[in-house]
């Protein structure tokens, strides 16, 4: 199995947006392994709230930063002491920096001179000398949601109907069974390697940082891998030649 990059994800919490996180990490995932997460901030300030509500979703470490005065410089310089001592302590191997400002565009030259590659998240608005300093940039503005169009009301001027029945909501497995493959083509997307497959335990990992109550019982199975082999029409399985070797998967069509 070919070894993923192990990533390092350092969110500046007062200038990021807490409900695109589980868009980020997914994109930040195709370039390697995220085993390191923290946002950095003032926890005290209601600025903050946003963050608490996501933090044990996507398993975010809170590290805490008390504003000395009215400037956000604060939160930049502990994220930048931060990476500065995972750089000389650990054998991390990249580092996505989540923040629109420029003033983290000296500490990505600073990472790269030690030959580590460095992915930057943030708005299009970000000042390009921050993004030109990154080995890839993601712009949250692609991540966001696109709101539906809205529609003209013309129902005032029609006679009220009368209201059809409506069916009982499907139960929450029957849902979950009809949707699982939008989820899985997110998730395969983020591990799948130059040869177009995707790594069982890999593709695992994501699914629950996507969705934290993912579980393949809730599908009608006891293993993932056993959920892929029932859905011969959605996924190609490549079983090892040895007991060594491990699963991979590959999206019919993709």
């Amino acid at each position: 199995m070919e070894k993923k990059r192990r990533l390092a994800l350092m969110i500046d919490g007062d200038n990021a947006q807490a409900t695109l996180i589980g868009p980020i990490m997914t994109a930040v995932s195709k370039y390697g392994e995220i085993t390191i997460r923290r946002v950095f901030g003032d926890w005290t300030s209601s600025h903050m709230a946003s963050w608490q509500k996501v933090l044990n979703i996507h398993a975010l470490q809170p590290v805490q930063q008390f504003r000395n005065t009215g400037s956000k410089n604060a939160t930049d310089s502990a994220l930048i002491i931060a990476v500065m001592d995972l750089l000389h302590t650990t054998d991390i191997e990249g580092y996505c920096i989540v923040s629109s400002d420029s003033d983290y565009t000296s500490l990505v030259t600073r990472i790269r001179q030690g030959s580590h590659f460095v992915i930057g998240v943030g708005r299009k608005a970000t000042p390009p000398a921050f993004i030109q300093a990154c080995d890839e940039f993601v712009f949250t503005d692609e991540l966001a949601p696109k709101s539906l169009p809205t529609q003209p009301n013309t129902q005032l001027a029609q006679p009220i109907a009368s209201p059809k029945p409506i069916d009982p909501p499907a139960s929450p497995i029957t849902a979950k069974k009809t949707s699982f493959k939008k989820l899985f083509r997110q998730a395969f997307a983020a591990t799948s390697q130059e040869d177009g497959w995707a790594h069982l335990g890999a593709l695992g990992s994501v699914l629950r940082q996507l969705d934290p109550d993912f579980d393949p019982r809730a599908y009608g199975h006891k293993l993932l891998s056993q959920m892929v082999e029932a859905h011969p029409d959605f996924f190609e399985i490549r079983k090892p030649a040895t007991k060594t070797g491990g699963v991979y998967i590959r999206l019919k069509g993709s």
